[in-house]
């Protein structure tokens, strides 16, 4: 699938963007990251016109995803009026500070993008490591469903982020090839 798929975001400070590229790592998929400005090149909305899966990302600012993300949220309106994106796969994650940090609010914004937009939602699909010999290092230890969820300390730099975080992004990137191909079987 590889370039099938598009993973759109916003980064503030750099760690979201690495999560955006450890699941590309998982998947083989291309990084359509949005400016400072908001704006995604023209050549991005080309990109995800051509995909069959786009990956949705942004850090949780308030509760929410970032003022950047939501002007291209807004920005896609001219998508949804032609259902450009009808019947593609859609997959969503965040990063924050705190463990929880308000991150569901963000990923039922991104689900709810891909609902408007007549989108086939993904979850993690993976199991959480929720024991007490489990720590941060583990896959899915923020134990989300819906999206992926990853937390990294307000003075962390972009290359101090957890890698348990890191690996179940790259297991989520391989996730969405997988069902991509599940979905994709039966489509001529």
């Amino acid at each position: 699938m590889s370039q099938d798929i598009c993973i759109v975001f916003h980064s503030g400070y750099g760690h979201t963007r690495r999560i955006a590229e450890a699941i590309a790592d998982g998947c083989q998929g291309r990084l359509l990251e949005i400016g400072g400005d908001g704006e995604l090149a023209d050549d991005g909305w080309q990109h995800l016109e051509r995909a069959r899966a786009i990956v949705f990302g942004s850090p949780t600012y308030m509760g929410n995803v970032s003022w950047q993300f939501k002007k291209f949220l807004d920005a896609s309106a001219a998508v949804w009026s032609r259902q450009g994106w009808k019947n593609k796969l859609a997959a969503g994650f965040t990063n924050s500070a705190g463990i929880n940090g308000d991150k569901l609010s963000t990923l039922q914004a991104l689900f709810t993008l891909s609902q408007q937009h007549g989108m086939i939602w993904l979850g993690t699909g993976m199991m959480p490591s929720n024991t007490q010999a489990a720590t941060r290092d583990d896959l899915n230890y923020l134990a989300s469903f819906s999206g992926l969820m990853a937390a990294t300390p307000a003075d962390a730099s972009a290359d101090e982020m957890v890698a348990g975080d890191l690996a179940t992004a790259r297991g989520f990137g391989t996730r969405i090839v997988e069902v991509g191909r599940l979905f994709h079987a039966g489509v001529q």
